[in-house]
């Protein structure tokens, strides 16, 4: 269908076409350039992060962080059940177990006060996604990581300029992952980073995204099974000009959230919080309606009018290939699944295109 407002949309500008282009005139086009280089020198500044290495995709990412960190067979990893799936796939991946939690009404984020509940000895590590944007209390998380001294990894697809206590999310975890496919706050079309402030994790994460090539020896001599998870120089390119320009890409988002916020104050919807100590990059502006039935309804109605919105994501647990792990309910990812509905929200929307979906969303409410 063609909305005539997409739930997102990339804001392309003149300086990554022309860096595009020089690329294709250099013909560095592949894996090796300058734009990779220089992307990851000013992401690793822009986070705080030490280390930063370009992949294909931030499902890539997840899977690199977890062979960095030798999770392997038997090893117990706990992800909340309400997330988007790479941050459970790439668990199985290398062999290990995920152990769902349920997650906070509030904030939408994993539920802190289930994680001990769920701790064994052959639990290993905690994957915390950053859902829409808005970060947990990590003061809270890193005492529970330390105490029971597991590896923490920051899935951070949706918190690209998403801050607690004044630190980057991704700053806080052993190692941390981010996306930017074309719906993130920024793209680089399809591609990913790993960052971490361990040395020694990155360089064993470029080792194996180079299909596990050898230091020692001359090319071609590979010394352990690796992945080809490179990103292209073209890719970095666009990546790049982006996050030089990731300061008015946040404002302009915040602007719409709280456009959002003000102009559909008498609705019954209620939007994400922003946590205490904590800046929310607002990657996507969400909503909890009442129940289900409205927000499929509300969801029908926007869409004939040409206005494309999405759901909450379904519980990892109720899924075909992992619906025989921890056959609890989880009866707030069930909620937020069925009662979240997430609008427009890229950096260009118009006060025009916000006037419309506002009131558009209003007529369904008064009917």
């Amino acid at each position: 269908m063609n909305y005539k407002i997409p739930l997102y949309k990339p804001s392309i500008s003149q300086k990554e076409i022309l860096r595009v282009n020089e690329c294709l005139r250099s013909t560095w086009i592949s894996s090796k350039g300058r734009y990779i280089d220089n992307f990851e020198k000013l992401f690793s500044k822009y986070t705080k992060i030490k280390y930063s290495t370009v992949v294909v995709n931030g499902t890539a990412a997840l899977h690199l962080a977890l062979l960095a960190l030798d999770i392997k067979s038997g090893d117990e990893v706990i992800v909340p059940t309400f997330t988007y799936v790479a941050s459970v796939n790439a668990i199985k991946y290398v062999n290990a177990k995920p152990i769902f939690i349920d997650s906070d009404l509030n904030d939408w984020q994993l539920s802190i006060n289930e994680i001990e509940k769920k701790i064994t000895k052959k639990t290993k590590a905690i994957i915390c996604p950053h859902i829409y944007g808005q970060m947990t209390n990590m003061t809270k998380l890193i005492k529970i990581k330390k105490k029971h001294k597991l590896f923490l990894i920051e899935d951070c697809a949706e918190a690209l300029g998403s801050f607690f206590k004044s630190k980057h999310a991704g700053k806080y975890s052993d190692i941390s992952t981010f996306s930017f496919y074309g719906s993130k706050t920024i793209t680089t079309g399809e591609g990913g980073m790993l960052c971490s402030d361990n040395k020694s994790l990155i360089t064993k994460a470029i080792k194996i995204k180079l299909q596990g090539i050898s230091s020692k020896k001359l090319s071609y001599w590979h010394d352990v099974i690796g992945y080809n998870y490179k990103m292209t120089n073209i890719c970095a390119a666009i990546g790049l000009s982006q996050l030089e320009t990731i300061k008015k890409i946040l404002q302009d988002k915040r602007k719409i959230f709280l456009y959002y916020k003000k102009h559909l104050e008498n609705c019954p919807l209620k939007f994400q919080v922003e946590n205490h100590n904590s800046i929310n990059s607002f990657w996507l502006v969400g909503c909890l309606t009442t129940n289900k039935r409205t927000r499929d309804q509300l969801m029908k109605y926007l869409k004939m009018k040409k206005i494309e919105t999405r759901p909450g994501f379904y519980p990892i647990n109720t899924m075909p290939m992992y619906k025989n792990y921890n056959n609890k309910k989880f009866k707030i990812s069930k909620q937020l699944s069925g009662r979240i509905i997430c609008f427009p929200s890229y950096p260009n929307l118009t006060k025009k295109d916000l006037n419309f979906i506002c009131g558009t969303i209003k007529k369904f409410f008064k009917k």
